[in-house]
This record gives C-alpha cells, structure tokens and sequence, in this order.
C-alpha cells in the first residue's frame, strides 16, 4: 500500500529540487518534514507542501499510521519550459529559458 501526491508545473529548475529531494529521501515522515521545513533552499516549501498532501493521502485515503510511514520515492520530472528573450548587444537576442517541474512523493509504510 502507498500514498502518493503530485504538484505540477512548480516554476523551479528541476535541478534545484532535486538536491532537496535527495535528502528526504528514505527518511521517516517526521524528519522529512523538520528538513523541508528548514531547509534554506527555495524548492523547500513546494517539496514541503507535496509531502504533508502525501502525509494527507495516506492517512485520509488509506488508513495508514503517520509513525511508520517513510518516504519510499520522490523524484521530479521537467515540465514544459517558458521561453523568453533577452536582449543584447548590436540588436541580437538572447534565450531565456525558465523551467518548471512536476515534483510527485511516495509513502508507504515500513515492515
């Protein structure tokens, strides 16, 4: 049994989310919580809201016990990526490229 919860097209580079994701995972519910919570990076509070709706998921949905619940995946996939256009020199432009994400969590419960 898992619970899980999706947040599409967050306006963060799937990069920098990663490295918030790395450390949550594997983690009880609680700890990955207090780390999302306090963590300095930006992509802490979209990474913080998808867990406690996953947290939502698995005690609503489910019947899971918040105790034994332990972030058995997260992973984050590209979204679609703004293109915009930066001017330069001599009349030339430049592209900028702003990215999005779809972050997606996954609980389940430890044997």
């Amino acid at each position: 049994m898992e619970a899980r919860a999706q947040v599409t097209y967050v306006r963060m580079s799937p990069r920098k989310v990663k490295i918030v994701l790395d450390l949550i995972r594997n983690k009880p519910v609680d700890v990955a919580l207090a780390i999302t919570k306090n963590i300095t990076k930006a992509a802490g509070e979209p990474v913080y809201k998808v867990l406690k709706s996953a947290l939502a998921n698995a005690e609503n949905n489910y019947n899971m016990d918040r105790q034994n619940l332990v972030v058995s995946e997260c992973f984050v996939c590209p979204g679609p990526i703004l293109k915009r256009v930066r001017p330069r020199a001599q009349g030339r432009a430049f592209r900028i490229e702003k990215r999005t994400s779809h972050i997606t969590v996954v609980l389940k419960e430890k044997e």
